[in-house]
């Protein structure tokens, strides 16, 4: 295991002077850059990154026994499983990430990435605080089917690393077979809207492919300009509430006032927005009345 580095850390200072480079290019745009809502970005950054010591740990543990006790397969580390890893774990990653804003308990930790009304470097770096200690479950199948945990969890760094990029304004449209092939800020901008068009659109991780496979997949259009954050922004640049307001809604949703223990169990497991009573409106609502609304536009 010492064999494999800790990325993370090595591309903190990658981060910080393309966080510099960016915050410049912006200003010489005559564009603002909110430097309270970076703050807090950077801030939840460096907590998720204290915290993951403590987070990988507990990964490493679950991954460990899955390998050693229960493994299919022994996959041995040579440049072709890297290779195959790369897709494998992306791929886990997509349904993670798609899981995360289709279940309300995943999205109690993964809406702090979308709780930012702008889009920068900073933004990347607005990380959960929770998410790390339950969100690796969709990863155990890869030591199942036999990939060592090390090699795991520095794919995982990659994946992440690569994320970093994306979330920026300052780049426009890459060429089309990049486009078509890989996630990109375009492609990523789409994901952070609140756009009823946009919305859960964009899992991608690395590959952009498992979106255009699995239906998920959304252009950015020149006649949508995104609109970034939440369908209801939490407004406020408190890094404590920012990490834990959904769960505190979500839970009070689940186990107050009177209802049937279904009830309470399905404001765990269904969609943000979804309520008891019916009068919940969820992401497809909007798309779907977006999309009519567009089509009586053009009748």
């Amino acid at each position: 295991m010492s064999t494999f580095p800790n990325l993370i850390l090595f591309a903190i200072p990658f981060f910080a002077a393309s966080l510099f480079l960016e915050a410049y290019a912006i200003f010489k745009q005559h564009k603002t850059y909110d430097i309270k809502d970076a703050l807090t970005s950077i801030a939840m950054g460096i907590v998720n990154v204290m915290l993951n010591f403590i987070s990988k740990a507990i990964v490493l543990i679950c991954f460990l026994y899955v390998y050693n006790n229960y493994r299919l397969f022994t996959i041995p580390m040579a440049w072709w499983s890297f290779t195959l890893l790369l897709f494998a774990d992306d791929f886990c990653y997509y349904w993670f990430h798609r899981i995360s804003h289709q279940c309300r308990l995943f999205w109690a930790s993964h809406v702090v990435h979308h709780s930012s009304e702008r889009y920068n470097l900073s933004t990347a770096l607005r990380q959960t605080w929770s998410g790390g200690f339950y969100t690796f479950i969709f990863w155990l199948a890869l030591p199942l089917f036999g990939f060592h945990p090390g090699m795991i969890i520095l794919q995982m760094s990659v994946s992440l690393i690569y994320q970093f990029w994306i979330h920026t304004e300052t780049i426009n449209k890459l060429p089309k077979w990049f486009e078509a092939l890989f996630n990109t800020p375009s492609h990523h901008r789409v994901h952070h809207g609140s756009n009823p068009i946009y919305l859960d659109r964009n899992h991608a991780g690395i590959f952009i492919i498992w979106d255009k496979l699995f239906g998920t997949f959304q252009a950015e259009l020149d006649e949508e300009k995104v609109v970034y954050g939440l369908v209801e922004n939490i407004k406020t640049n408190n890094p404590i509430k920012i990490a834990f307001s959904e769960w505190f809604y979500m839970l009070k949703d689940a186990f107050s006032g009177k209802k049937s223990i279904k009830s309470r169990v399905l404001y765990l497991i269904k969609p943000p927005g979804w309520k008891h009573d019916g009068s919940g409106i969820s992401s497809d609502d909007l798309r779907k009345e977006w999309m009519e609304s567009k089509n009586a536009k053009n009748n």
